[in-house]
């Protein structure tokens, strides 16, 4: 191995190898610990130390880092301190997870460090939203985030690299290529030799590096982010290295071939960088014993605090307040009593607009959402009043602008984030129910993220533009779900859940966009998030619904002057209104909860379970449940209208009164 130490003076080469050796003496106490119990897991770094070490010290201190399982030396070089370090390994409550998560499953705002989730590949889009946020404040700052070769092979990887070379993000993605993605060899993974040969197709510079010598890597990030940060663009950095340990200790290696393991043995890093600073008369023996024997004392202390911590004690009340970013909304009104006629569609339009102007730093993206206007014109002239920085066309990649949507949490701004059809949130579920959902309870960080999902059926759209998938989101803490059935509710809730600090699911019926009108204020307000509405009132039942159901039912009642009934508008349903059910029950007796969504598994069955649980002794009969059938949602009219519960929920109501 060659160093080229160029300019560095003996300073900078004794700093790079008090960063190196530091996480090889941790990983070399941690194998120890772990034989002994006294850790549960444990994914090894050793022989890629290099890569951590010399990238993190490349960046300057408050350049934000995305690291994965092996990248130790980020944490230790930005001087984490090792009894808060090791109490997060073993899951005491000192961590920064709260016991909550593991490894480096966690992130630091203080040291600019945002850790992994086991999926891998959404960090990477998380990468790029802080380094959007960083360019739209104009600050010359370099974010760099890290992928393994496997990881490497998820769709997540393409979706930010492309992202990153469209909008000119200063990213650095560097990809480790060890060989392997756990037991799976890199001939299995891709087909091509190197990952600098995707760097071309995406249109960003990409380097090889040896991943081994710290000074190469250290040397190569560095002139690399000083170029970044004067010319923002992204840059793709293929380190070369290998795992000399398991994927995680349990997997063994008995899968990679023996010469391989001699072959790098002779590359290590820490040992090869040691050999050359003691023949350059950098480091002398006097001096590498001072040092390993402060990092011991270090180490020694450290691991006695994290001993001698407590595991954290359940308090469950703690623990449902922390799945939100702590907030109390104050319902706005508007200050003077100007009206206008709105349609649905021009209720969210008017919501947006005036919270774009209320937060300078809320950024809308989605496809198609600028000069085109959105496919529902919802955005149309956004872009004259606010410019592309803020209503930002996105290519077609759910996954990578919700992942940026957190990213951009990370740096204090606000985001909408249009789906375009409800239907297509599928290719981003996992940032959604893994990373935003979780974000806050995991360590502290709130996804100041709304997610518009323009959603329903009965415009003959057939199975992919007409689910109602809200349930698909109603059974992750975490998340709010908000789906307003008026004009008036939906720019008051959409200015709500824009206030809000927490992720937020705000559906939209599109047959209401252009077929319901209601005179409005004309100015900012808000509606209360988890406060239902009681749409109609009456005596002999109750109907619980939300979105297109509130109309349904008013529409069936109307075909019904003999009878008169409670309609209860939940509006939000995570949070739902539990009093406003609770009030209506206990008022009629005979429930009826209904919503488009197909029957089995829908929210009507939480909510009935609920009355049944809460309620029992004020029902008259038996709490029904109306929905969609459980199918596909069909193209055809005729067989889509069978789908939709309109017809079943007259012969439910009728059955419930006769019972």
């Amino acid at each position: 191995m060659k160093f080229n130490r160029k300019d560095y003076t003996d300073d900078d080469l004794l700093h790079l190898y008090r960063g190196i050796l530091k996480p090889r003496m941790i990983e070399e106490k941690m194998l120890i610990l772990l034989r002994q119990g006294k850790v549960s897991k444990w994914f090894s770094g050793i022989g890629q130390e290099a890569i951590s070490v010399g990238s993190t010290l490349a960046l300057d201190p408050d350049e934000y880092i995305l690291p994965l399982h092996r990248n130790l030396g980020v944490f230790t070089c930005r001087d984490i301190p090792l009894d808060r370090l090791f109490a997060q390994f073993q899951g005491k409550r000192t961590g920064f997870t709260k016991g909550r998560d593991r490894s480096f499953h966690f992130g630091s705002n203080e040291h600019h460090i945002v850790g992994m989730i086991s999926h891998l590949g959404p960090q990477l889009a998380v990468a790029d939203g802080i380094a959007l946020a960083e360019m739209l404040d104009k600050r010359e700052k370099v974010t760099l985030v890290y992928s393994g070769d496997g990881g490497a092979s998820e769709g997540d990887f393409h979706e930010a690299l492309n992202v990153a070379a469209v909008w000119g993000l200063p990213v650095i993605f560097v990809i480790e290529n060890n060989g392997y993605g756990l037991s799976t060899p890199s001939n299995e993974q891709f087909k091509c030799q190197y990952f600098i040969d995707k760097g071309p197709a995406y249109g960003i510079d990409a380097l090889q590096i040896d991943g081994n010598n710290v000074l190469e890597v250290y040397d190569t990030v560095r002139q690399a982010a000083y170029s970044i940060r004067k010319n923002p663009r992204p840059m793709l950095i293929e380190a070369m290295t290998f795992r000399m340990r398991g994927h995680e200790e349990a997997s063994g290696t008995k899968y990679v071939p023996q010469e391989l393991f001699e072959r790098w043995s002779k590359k290590d890093p820490v040992e090869n960088f040691e050999k050359y600073l003691l023949d350059e008369k950098v480091l002398t023996p006097k001096l590498l014993a001072a040092i390993r024997e402060e990092f011991r004392e270090e180490i020694e202390r450290g691991l006695e605090v994290a001993h001698n911590t407590p595991m954290p004690t359940p308090d469950v009340k703690e623990e449902l307040a922390d799945m939100y970013a702590p907030f109390i909304q104050n319902v706005i009104k508007p200050r003077d009593s100007a009206r206008s006629e709105r349609r649905f569609v021009d209720a969210i339009s008017d919501s947006l607009r005036q919270s774009l102007e209320r937060y300078p730093d809320l950024v809308i993206m989605g496809q198609d959402i600028a000069e085109y206007g959105g496919v529902f014109k919802v955005t149309e002239g956004f872009v004259e009043k606010f410019g592309k920085e803020r209503i930002r066309n996105t290519p077609l990649c759910e996954s990578a602008i919700l992942g940026i949507g957190l990213g951009m949490s990370i740096r204090k701004k606000k985001s909408v984030v249009e789906m375009q059809f409800a239907d297509f949130v599928s290719a981003g579920f996992s940032q959604i129910v893994n990373n935003l959902a979780k974000s806050h309870y995991r360590w502290g960080q709130n996804a100041d993220v709304v997610v518009r999902m323009p959603t329903g059926a009965g415009a003959a759209a057939g199975p992919f533009h007409s689910q109602s998938n809200e349930s698909w989101f109603f059974h992750t803490p975490g998340l709010k779900i908000v789906y307003p059935s008026t004009p008036y509710d939906a720019k008051g809730l959409l200015n709500a859940a824009i206030e809000d600090p927490n992720p937020v699911m705000f559906f939209e019926h599109k047959l209401l966009y252009r077929s319901l009108t209601e005179t409005i204020p004309d100015d900012y307000y808000t509606v209360e998030i988890g406060r239902a509405r009681l749409a109609q009132e009456g005596n002999d039942f109750s109907i619980i619904t939300y979105g297109m159901g509130v109309h349904w039912a008013k529409q069936l009642l109307n075909t019904m002057p003999e009878v008169s009934a409670d309609i209860l508008d939940l509006r939000s349903l995570l949070p739902w209104d539990k009093e406003a059910v609770r009030q209506t029950v206990t008022k009629t007796g005979r429930v009826i909860v209904l919503h488009e969504d197909t029957l089995t598994g829908g929210i009507g069955a939480e909510i009935a379970a609920w009355i049944s649980e809460n309620c029992f002794t004020q029902l008259d009969g038996p709490v029904v449940r109306v929905g969609g059938l459980d199918t596909a949602i069909p193209f055809a009219p005729p067989l889509e209208q069978e789908f939709l519960p309109v017809k079943r929920l007259r012969e439910r109501v009728e059955a419930l009164l006769s019972f």
